[in-house]
Parts: structure tokens; C-alpha cells; sequence
């Protein structure tokens, strides 16, 4: 068993150093986490969380010279893997950056804009995991969102007050979650979500599973 799963986990491996950031590679993903036991599922998800966290740093520095197009499909192919190994952490903050970068590219005219819903969620999703700094960050943002419409129509703008108050006590709420989490460590909180540090973590060599490969198989 063990076995089989290394040599999943190697192809998966080869898909994301070959750049191949579709569909496909994240169904060889899928296929790589179907465990008949927990201990096999739970040791192949930290293996695959320890990879793309490394993938994912290669990635990001390969990639900072690049269009907002291929920025994007990079970061949404990996928020979407890192969803799929349960690593909160990771794909929140690199969630964090698909939505700057689809806020980019629609200033620029290319049509993406972003909803206050998305960024509602997205910071909803943050509070819930602790990360309360970026959780202000979403929830104002969504706010920006929101005052940015211009709308005219008198139920419209009924609605959209009504969202305003709701997200601005939601943005309250993280703020004062902020300051009372002032004296823990960084690393337990919001230090994912600078400049993607958070993915610069990796665990000792001899804390990696057995099920992950080495580069030299």
C-alpha cells in the first residue's frame, strides 16, 4: 500500500514540476487521496500538504514576472489543491492572492470583478480559522466593493446598507479578536498572509512521511 501511494504521489509530483496546472492534475490528486484506511489517508495528506507547500513556493517566486493571466491560474490551481489536502492555511492565503489578482486584472479592463460576496466569504472563512488580521482586510474590502456600485435604485441601496452594517460589525468583531490575540505568536495567526510567508514553512526532514518520494526516484 504504502508503496502504491509513493509512486501516486511521485506522478503527481512530476505533473506539478512539468508546470501543468489543469483539470487533469488535480483529478490525479483526487485519485491519490482515495485511502480505504484513515492512517493511509492521514499520512498521504501530510505528505501532499509538505509538497505543494514546496511546489507552491517555486512556483510563486517563478511567477512574479509574469502576466496576471498565468499568476492566476498558478495561485487558483493551488487554492484548489490545497482545499482538496485540507491545508486551510495555505489556500486561504493563496485565496487571498487570486482575489487581489482578479481585482487587478479587472482595473485593467479585463473584466473580473470581484463580488463582495466573494470577499465576504473569504474573510468570514478567515475569521472562523483564526486569521483575524485578514479577516479586516476581506471584510473591508468587501465594504470597498459595496461603495464602489453607485446604485441609484432605492432597493438596492436599501440592501446593500443593510449588507454594509452586518459586514462592518463582522469587521469589528475580527478587530477586537486582533487586539485581544496581540501577545500570541505571529505564526499562529496572520503571518500566512505576508507575501505568502506562511508557505515558506515546511517541517524537518524527518518529520516528512514515508509515503513522500525523494526527488531522486
Amino acid at each position: 500500500m504504502a508503496e502504491a501511494i509513493s509512486e501516486s504521489i511521485s506522478f503527481f509530483r512530476s505533473q506539478l514540476e512539468n508546470r501543468r496546472f489543469g483539470d487533469a492534475t488535480l483529478r490525479i490528486l483526487e485519485s491519490v487521496l482515495v485511502s480505504k484506511d484513515v492512517l493511509s489517508l492521514l499520512e498521504t495528506r501530510s505528505a501532499l500538504r509538505y509538497l505543494l507547500r514546496s511546489e507552491a513556493i517555486s512556483v510563486v517566486r517563478e511567477i512574479s514576472q509574469k502576466t496576471a493571466d498565468e499568476k492566476l491560474c498558478a495561485v487558483e490551481f493551488f487554492v484548489r489543491a490545497f482545499a482538496l489536502v485540507g491545508d486551510v492555511e495555505s489556500c486561504l492565503a493563496l485565496k487571498y492572492e487570486a482575489l487581489v489578482l482578479r481585482e487587478t486584472k479587472y482595473l485593467k479592463g479585463h473584466g473580473l470583478q470581484v463580488l463582495h460576496e466573494e470577499w465576504l466569504t473569504f474573510a468570514k472563512d478567515s475569521l472562523d480559522n483564526g486569521f483575524y488580521a485578514i479577516a479586516v482586510k476581506g471584510f473591508e474590502s468587501a465594504l470597498m466593493c459595496i461603495q464602489s456600485n453607485n446604485n441609484i435604485d432605492p432597493v438596492t441601496v436599501t440592501m446593500e446598507e443593510h449588507a454594509v452594517n452586518k459586514i462592518k460589525k463582522l469587521r469589528d468583531m475580527a478587530t477586537a479578536l486582533v487586539a485581544s490575540h496581540s501577545d500570541k505568536s505571529p505564526a499562529q495567526h496572520d503571518a500566512a498572509f505576508t507575501c505568502l510567508r506562511s508557505l515558506q514553512y515546511s517541517p524537518r526532514k524527518d518529520q516528512a512521511s514515508a509515503f513522500l518520494p525523494s526527488r531522486n526516484e
